[in-house]
């Protein structure tokens, strides 16, 4: 039910303001359309577009900063190093990271120390990071934070209010390298599941995340649709076609991928606009640390109908991808294709500047390839992106079965980078064999959907990296960060962007034994021992099947024989339960003084939260045999319990900001310019939680609860009611010896992401006694 235009705030006016940014020349945008070269120069601010620009031409496109390029990459695809670098950005980063403490850093820039290097040293309370680069030298402060401070700022949680006020000096200078080229980080899920509307001081924390851990690749997606809608408008498409075939911010991710189009829709120009100026923020913030933006490159997608539109065009139906209808696929080779790949990289170019790295996955996830020969395809792609950027590198997302031998056989694979998601999921892999010896960076995919599940192949991470790097014919060049979403699980996060900084093997026991110390700013056996649990469990699940750990039942869609939530995750416990149960309980008895940190706060909610979560597969089956015998006292008596259980950890998740469901909808809300608007993408953002998308989606794809997640109103509003209905028609069905009456689930959770009721954006409750709590009246496990 709709409600009342809500008082726009600072943040509502930051995202609605008009966006005052230069127009592209219609001169320049002719030339790059024409194939100019791509190093022509950016018009400077303040230009306006001609007085005599057609009222039916697209809408001015915001223009770049001056002098836009992306972080250089050498011949073999390795990043260059630049000559000189303004060491401003660093310290502004640093100063949003460490503000009491960012005084006591001298940064030093020293280009001439080798690629992706940096050097530690200092006395207490001075202490001098040299880098080789601006994300460099954050790593160094990084490094001196988890190894001489012993303090964490992970993602989320951090432990700096614990640091003294004066740092302690560094024993004797140390110097790290990175043991690979290409760190990369993002999956193209990121910005769906981890947030399509947050704002730019959001985004900027990611990337100062990023550095602190030794990132120098990240893709960029948001506001990638706005390159997109300006270009095709030259290609005989109204605007108010393209804003119907743009998706929501929350469903443009799978867009990009080619899977669908249109959904959570019609998107305005005053948001795609604003989106853009986010995004090429976004990307100047990255180049600033020297690090690469990666941008989404063209490959073919376009509207229907685009071959009755533009003679010469030869498109392919793609077909279904669970439920959707996908965007036809442009035959790259057919004439119309290198015009249009040429707009969208000069629109791209006036928005977001150039860079040297672009994302593509032609054919993502069963596309069709009709009469078109992929390998003369590949080709064709790759020559329109060098048309556009000469020599940049293509990366390529490495799942299921892409890439291709025939799209592999078809480009230059020196300038190639492999993305593999699928690094610690199977056995028996044999990259360079797979992949011809094409550069490939070693990924996870820990998460799926944004679950909040605790674990990871953490093991397998750790053995892989290492022997597959020591083949004589290894051809492992990079890592690649991909959970689905980011922001869920910071040992995982901090493990395995570690791997790529380390000079010798990581020990897995020692590793999470210093994580525990830093993790809350002191050495604690507590808490030691209650990442040991963790370690042992958890965090070493094996590969073979799964590369996530299993979702909980509280958020399936009832069934008294239900296995997961989402139809793509595990069936059962991918460790035994005891592990978390205990830890929750050492986590408890951590030092009194080491309890104030937002890292401590969050661990101890979320593993208390896994703990409710692992429970939730014990106590359903004795529902179901509860009602099986047909023992309504017992069945009352343990659906009663499980409504408790339900709202004790509604109340728990409720204590952290990590876990609302509130701050994810006015995020979404926020980007209206009116009630209907504001409607609109909050049904974006609910959707994609719930139904994902729509009835045909939900019942044939299985996507209903793919993003599951344990949110406080999420878990009171959609998971409690949902269970609490079935739970009904059970009862009514024992007390009349009938057959329970059906419920159209779809209809239900549609229902629920059409609501606009509001939701708390800020925790309530003591984490600390909400924990206890739980822990009191779980039982033992072993």
């Amino acid at each position: 039910m709709p409600v009342p235009l809500p008082h726009r705030g600072r943040a509502a006016r930051r995202v609605r303001r008009r966006v005052t940014l230069a127009a592209l020349p219609a001169a320049l945008l002719t030339l790059a359309v024409a194939g100019a070269a791509p190093g022509a120069t950016a018009p400077a601010a303040g230009a306006t577009a001609p007085a005599t620009q057609s009222p039916t031409s697209p809408a001015p496109a915001p223009a770049p900063s001056p002098a836009r390029a992306g972080a250089g990459h050498g011949a073999a695809g390795a990043p260059a190093r630049p000559r000189v670098f303004d060491s401003a950005p660093a310290r502004a980063s640093l100063q949003r990271l460490l503000p009491r403490h960012a005084g006591q850093f001298t940064l030093v820039p020293d280009a001439g120390a080798g690629p992706d290097t940096f050097t530690v040293s200092g006395t207490a309370g001075a202490i001098t990071v040299r880098g080789s680069t601006g994300a460099t030298l954050l790593t160094g402060v990084g490094w001196y934070l988890q190894h001489v401070a012993g303090a964490d700022i992970g993602w989320p949680g951090d432990s700096i209010g614990l640091l003294p006020a004066e740092l302690p000096a560094v024993p004797s200078p140390v110097t790290r390298s990175a043991q690979v080229a290409h760190r990369y980080a993002l999956n193209d899920t990121d910005d769906g599941y981890s947030g399509p509307y947050r704002t730019f001081e959001e985004h900027q924390r990611q990337i100062d995340l990023l550095a602190l851990h030794g990132v120098n690749e990240v893709f960029v997606q948001v506001g990638a649709e706005y390159p997109y809608y300006r270009a095709l408008q030259q290609f005989g498409y109204s605007a108010e076609e393209l804003r119907e075939w743009i998706p929501g911010p929350g469903h443009q991710s799978w867009w990009l991928l080619q899977n669908l189009s249109g959904f959570g829709g019609p998107v305005s120009e005053e948001l795609m606009r604003g989106r853009a100026e986010l995004g090429g923020k976004i990307a100047e913030q990255l180049r600033g640390l020297g690090m690469t933006p990666v941008l989404p490159g063209y490959f073919g997608t376009v509207p229907p109908a685009f071959a009755g539109r533009n003679p010469g065009a030869v498109t392919v139906p793609q077909g279904d991808w669970a439920g959707f209808e996908r965007p036809d696929w442009l035959d790259p080779v057919s004439p119309p294709f290198a015009r249009l790949a040429a707009a969208y990289y000069a629109e791209q170019r006036a928005v977001f500047g150039d860079s040297t790295m672009y994302r593509m996955s032609p054919l993502h996830e069963g596309g069709q390839t009709g009469s078109v020969d992929v390998k003369t395809a590949a080709g064709a792609v790759q020559q329109a992106l060098w048309a556009a950027h000469p020599g940049a590198l293509w990366a390529v997302l490495g799942w299921q079965d892409d890439p291709t031998k025939e799209l592999l056989a078809g480009v230059d694979t020196s300038k190639l980078l492999i993305l593999d998601g699928l690094s610690d999921r199977y056995n028996r892999l044999d990259r360079e064999t797979r992949w011809g010896g094409t550069s490939y960076a070693i990924g996870s995919i820990y998460n799926f959907g944004g679950h909040t599940t605790i674990g990871a192949n953490t093991s397998v991470w750790i053995d892989r990296y290492q022997s597959w790097r020591a083949k004589p014919d290894s051809a492992l060049t990079g890592i690649a960060y991909l959970p689905e979403a980011t922001g869920t699980n910071p040992a995982a996060f901090d493990l395995f962007t570690d791997l790529a900084w380390e000079p010798g093997p990581v020990d897995q026991q020692k590793w999470f034994a210093d994580f525990a110390s830093r993790r809350y700013g002191a050495p604690d056996a507590a808490a030691a021992a209650a990442w040991e649990e963790l370690r042992k469990g958890p965090y070493s699940t094996s590969s073979g099947l799964w590369s996530e750990s299993q979702d909980s039942l509280f958020s399936a869609r009832p069934s008294l024989t239900a296995v997961g939530s989402a139809y793509w995750s595990p069936k059962a416990m991918r460790y035994q339960a005891g592990s978390v149960r205990r830890a929750l309980d050492h986590l408890l008895e951590v030092d009194p003084r080491l309890r104030g940190s937002s890292a401590y706060r969050f661990d101890l909610v979320d593993t208390a939260r896994q703990a409710l979560a692992n429970h939730s597969r014990v106590l359903l089956p004795r529902i179901k045999a509860a009602y099986d015998t047909r023992d309504l006292a017992l069945f009352r008596q343990l659906t009663a319990d499980w409504a408790h259980r339900e709202k004790q950890l509604d109340a728990l998740v409720g204590s952290d900001p990590n876990f609302l469901l509130g701050s994810w909808l006015s995020a979404a809300r926020a980007h209206g310019a009116d009630a209907a608007e504001q409607d609109r993408y909050e049904y974006d953002a609910r959707s994609i939680l719930s139904v994902w998308g729509r009835q045909s989606t939900s019942e044939g794809g299985f996507l209903h609860d793919y993003a599951n997640r344990e949110w406080s109103g999420l878990i009171s509003e959609l998971y409690a009611r949902r269970w609490s209905s079935y739970f009904a028609s059970l009862e009514e069905a024992l007390v009349r010896r009938a057959a329970p009456r059906a419920i159209d689930w779809h209809a239900f959770e549609d229902d629920w992401a059409k609501l606009t009721t509001r939701h708390p954006t800020r925790p309530s409750g003591d984490p600390y006694t909400l924990a206890s709590g739980i822990a009191a009246t779980l039982p033992e496990v072993n």
